[in-house]
């Protein structure tokens, strides 16, 4: 069922004051990645949580859209085959034989059921006890047309991901499980690429800031991500969010 209109009221009115709430997480707990359709019976209420995430303020909130469930008769608008590549990428790391929605993956580690904000955020905190937490400072700015990254010290290696989303899509489904339903989607991931490598010691990087530049509502995630033999993806080290015209701290 999808959430009371009382509560997407009350979560509009928070983000709108938050100042975006702030897609302006400076130093994030956990990075939570929640796969979901528009054309999943069981989703909507993943999907009012995740904006609960974003409101919280304190974790990278994303949102994947897989295609797997276009075939029930509504093809989900946000959905892209590599948002579902990405999902089966993360069962291969987790040795599972499957995936399912709505899922959310806590720090590329592990996962729990996306509606589940009590488990979600005890995943995240005990990662961050058990040592698996976002132990590398990551922060990221706009400076003129550029995005400049800087990554701190830590151990191991990873790829420097760079996921862009849009900050909120308000999508009328006329088809399927979701028929007559009006939903809010928060932080739903358009594009995600590889744009460096990390080694352990500090690095800055400068990328074009075109994508940036598509709508207002938009912004990024800077993601210090392992990854598996055939790039499938790992371990989240150290994570930021950008939005646009978000200035340095």
């Amino acid at each position: 069922m999808p959430c009371p209109n009382r509560f997407l009221v009350l979560l509009a009115s928070l983000l709108a004051a938050g100042g975006a709430m702030a897609g302006d997480v400076r130093e994030p707990k956990g990075v939570v990645e929640l796969f979901t359709s528009q054309g999943c019976s069981s989703c909507p209420p993943a999907d009012a949580t995740l904006g609960q995430l974003v409101a919280q303020g304190d974790v990278v909130a994303l949102s994947y859209h897989v295609d797997y469930w276009n075939y029930l008769g509504w093809a989900d608008t946000l959905s892209s085959k590599e948002n579902t590549a990405r999902q089966y990428g993360y069962a291969k790391t987790m040795g599972r034989s499957g995936v399912y929605t709505p899922q959310a993956v806590i720090n590329g580690r592990d996962h729990v059921k996306g509606a589940d904000l009590a488990a979600i955020n005890g995943k995240i905190e005990g990662l961050k006890q058990s040592g698996q937490g976002l132990d590398v400072p990551v922060t990221a700015a706009m400076l003129g047309d550029e995005i400049e990254i800087d990554i701190g010290e830590g151990k191991g290696q990873a790829d420097v991901v760079v996921a862009y989303f849009t900050k909120r899509e308000q999508i009328e489904v006329t088809k399927g499980e979701n028929t007559g339903k009006t939903m809010d989607y928060w932080h739903s991931v358009y594009d995600v690429q590889s744009v460096g490598m990390w080694n352990g010691k500090s690095v800055k990087l400068t990328l074009p800031g075109k994508f940036m530049g598509r709508s207002k509502k938009d912004g990024c995630a800077i993601l210090l991500q392992s990854s598996g033999p055939n790039g499938e993806p790992g371990a989240i080290l150290g994570a930021t969010v950008l939005m646009v015209g978000q200035k340095k701290s």
